[in-house]
């Protein structure tokens, strides 16, 4: 055989796509799954000729599926970020607009059985240890697809998929502000290192010399901006105890200004090393909490947030996001609880991903990127 299949679901989630697969289906071996997940997405050419990725961060993401070993978790999602240029796979983060269509893959891959008209599905994020409710609409027992909830970034309206999140601070850090600070300087930038569902590091888009109301196609191409931006995500990395970032898509970046079309601030979100086209889900909590948080980066930038529960208005380059987060602000401080969002997520495909015998027999491919 020169082709082994692995059995998928191609599937949207959110503003992210990517194939979905049942984890007993792929090498339990790390590095031998990374070199499957490199082929499957063909990273290592910018185009991801050889491969189902889209030449893009958001369509080079990858949901693993399985029975969960909780009690409290109906399913565990094991999520994997491949590279687009670069033969790499990252373990570390999650993926929230990936998590989206992990309620709908669990129902279609039958780990999770339909239940009514809505389908509550219990998620254990295996790379971060959080905990997801996932609200599937499921009339007659069957996932459907269609409805009239819009996202910007998406075309098209589609059935709505509820989101609650829950224990998300702290998510590979020590607590909310890592480094004990909500406002410190690195390299000559004032940023806030934070790490609620995804660690960041937030700063001023102004301080980066730029508007912060720049496109993803024209961040992109603003090598300077990257330039300023890489060395102080590797200190902040350092700091938040993460190690050596290098070769990690964690810590995220997040540039804010003010909004301008009534939101509560506008922000532009970095994946790291490129310009996210709208919003991450797991980016749009981080950046609600320190919009929150006393002494952040974020004051005098964000609009007052009122009382808990509250919806936080973010302005991305394609629209905006709306989050609704619980939280508690007394004499003893702020202390974030949940977030909530509403996205959606289309089963686009299923069936049979093929990948050269050769890449489990550990045979590296020769000029992947030309």
């Amino acid at each position: 055989m020169t082709q082994i299949p692995f059995p998928y679901l191609f599937v949207r989630g959110g503003t992210s796509r990517g194939p979905y697969f049942r984890r007993s289906d792929l090498p339990e071996d790390l590095d031998d799954l990374a070199r499957v997940l490199i082929a499957v997405v063909g990273a290592g050419n910018a185009r991801n000729i050889d491969g189902i990725g889209g030449g893009n961060a958001v369509t080079t993401k990858v949901a693993m599926l399985s029975p969960s070993e909780r009690n409290d978790a109906d399913v565990d999602y094991f999520f994997a970020q491949v590279g687009v240029e670069e033969a790499q796979v990252d373990y570390a983060p999650t993926c929230g607009n990936i998590l989206v269509g992990v309620g709908p893959a669990a129902i279609e891959m039958g780990l999770v059985p339909a239940c009514g008209d809505e389908t509550r599905v219990r998620i254990h994020a295996v790379n971060t240890g959080a905990m997801v409710e996932a609200i599937v609409q499921t009339p007659g027992g069957q996932v459907t697809y269609e409805g009239d909830a819009a996202i910007d970034g998406v075309p098209g309206t589609a059935a709505p998929i509820g989101l609650n999140f829950l224990d998300v601070v702290g998510s590979k850090c020590n607590g909310m502000l890592p480094t004990g600070s909500a406002r410190e300087t690195i390299n000559g930038y004032e940023v806030t290192c934070i790490d609620v569902a995804m660690p960041m590091v937030i700063g001023r888009a102004a301080d980066f010399g730029i508007t912060g109301y720049e496109s993803q196609e024209e961040l992109d191409a603003n090598r300077a901006l990257f330039e300023k931006m890489e060395p102080m995500r590797l200190e902040a990395g350092r700091r938040m105890g993460l190690g050596d970032v290098t070769k990690s898509v964690t810590p995220k970046i997040g540039l804010l200004s003010e909004a301008r079309d009534g939101a509560h601030f506008n922000a532009r979100y970095f994946m790291p090393w490129q310009c996210h086209p709208s919003l991450a889900v797991t980016g749009s909590q981080c950046l609600a909490a320190c919009a929150l948080t006393p002494g952040s980066i974020a004051e005098a930038i964000a609009k007052p947030v009122g009382a808990s529960p509250a919806v936080i208005r973010i302005e991305h380059p394609v629209g905006e996001m709306s989050v609704t987060v619980t939280f508690e602000r007394d004499q003893n401080g702020f202390r974030f609880h949940a977030a909530g969002l509403v996205r959606t997520a289309r089963l686009i495909a299923r069936g049979e991903v093929m990948v050269p015998a050769r890449v489990l027999q550990g045979e590296t491919e020769k000029g992947a990127g030309k």
